[in-house]
């Protein structure tokens, strides 16, 4: 894996458990404001929509550059758009990464382990 791919996987990384949080912080205060005088849907939807925005990006990019199939760049992008999806994702780019890394380090090394 290139550098610029491991960059591209860590930028959708680092976003994706902001974006989820947000997600649900804005469900939190539709509930609110339905059912109190706390209105802070305006507000947290526009940093949602900020971080879905950037998520949506580094997923394209990340898309671009690792050449996933399609059904692994679908599960991410469903991934986005589910309440605790982003929670998931992030978990599973850290594992893809810590892969390549090892993957990396063995062809470089010229040993390869089968575990």
């Amino acid at each position: 894996m290139d550098i610029k791919t491991a960059a591209s996987l860590h930028r959708l990384r680092l976003v994706s458990a902001p974006e989820a949080v947000s997600f649900l912080l804005l469900l939190a205060c539709s509930v609110l404001k339905r059912t109190t005088e706390f209105n802070a849907v305006p507000v947290m939807g526009m940093i949602h929509g900020v971080l879905f925005v950037l998520y949506v990006l580094f997923w394209l990019d990340a898309w671009n550059r690792t050449k996933w199939d399609v059904k692994t760049a679908a599960l991410y992008f469903v991934l986005s758009v589910l309440p605790f999806g982003g929670f998931y994702a992030e978990r599973r780019l850290k594992r893809e990464a810590q892969d390549a890394v090892i993957a990396s380090r063995a062809r470089r090394e010229g040993t390869v382990n089968a575990a």
